[in-house]
């Protein structure tokens, strides 16, 4: 996904971009309002990430001359300011959604993925059946077929499976697998994953160095079908 962020706080950008770029996006950064414009009209992008408070031009300037332009980009804004009037402003200036500052990393992911459906048309459901190479599950009755075959496996086994296969390619942090499958953030004495990972692994008979689910070194797992 091709992200616009301008962002003139130079460690909230690198925080961003940083964290952006580790879960696979690729992020154009610009520092202030006239720059940030200037290549919202000229290049195309998934999403626009504003902070409200720009030198040169405001972000909320900069999302009322993009739509004025008719660029139909989703567009979230970043600001400090947490008044309802400053989010009503916003959000009837163009903008799509509004994020305050200081924010949760996972909130920013969950809200970037909601409005990239949206930009794309995409529904907000999730597909009822998944099937990538020789592996299918049905998310109504849990049931996972491993070539044809039904795989038993536990809840969180499940839901593991479930999130590396619905991106196939796509990197992903031991911390964001803790958020999603487990509903907490990274503790650095477990290795709940790792684990998981192993059980998962050995279910699936997926060899560690030739099987689908790639160990990223000291960051997380990848899963590259090779059927």
């Amino acid at each position: 996904m091709e992200l616009l962020l301008v962002e003139d706080d130079e460690r909230v950008s690198r925080f961003v971009r940083r964290g952006l770029e580790a879960e696979g996006y690729s992020v154009t950064a610009a520092q202030d309002g006239v720059a940030g414009l200037s290549r919202a009209r000229a290049e195309s992008y998934d999403v626009l990430i504003l902070d409200v408070m720009l030198p040169g031009l405001s972000g909320r300037d900069v999302c009322r001359q993009l739509r004025k332009a008719e660029v139909s980009t989703p567009i979230l804004m970043l600001t400090a300011l947490d008044h309802t009037d400053d989010k009503v402003e916003c959000l009837r200036g163009g903008a799509d959604d509004y994020l305050t500052k200081p924010f949760d990393f996972e909130e920013l992911l969950a809200r970037l993925e909601a409005l990239a459906r949206r930009g794309r048309g995409f529904s907000s459901e999730p597909p009822a059946v998944l099937e990538v190479g020789n592996v299918r599950i049905d998310r109504q009755s849990m049931r996972v077929l491993l070539d044809g075959e039904p795989v038993e496996l536990t809840a969180k086994e499940y839901q593991l499976l479930d999130l590396l296969l619905s991106s196939p390619g796509r990197v992903f942090s031991r911390t964001r697998i803790l958020n999603k499958v487990w509903g907490y953030d990274s503790d650095p004495l477990t290795n709940v994953v790792d684990v998981y990972i192993r059980r998962l692994r050995g279910k699936m008979r997926w060899d560690r160095d030739t099987g689908w689910i790639r160990t990223i070194r000291s960051y997380g797992y990848r899963l590259d079908p090779t059927i």
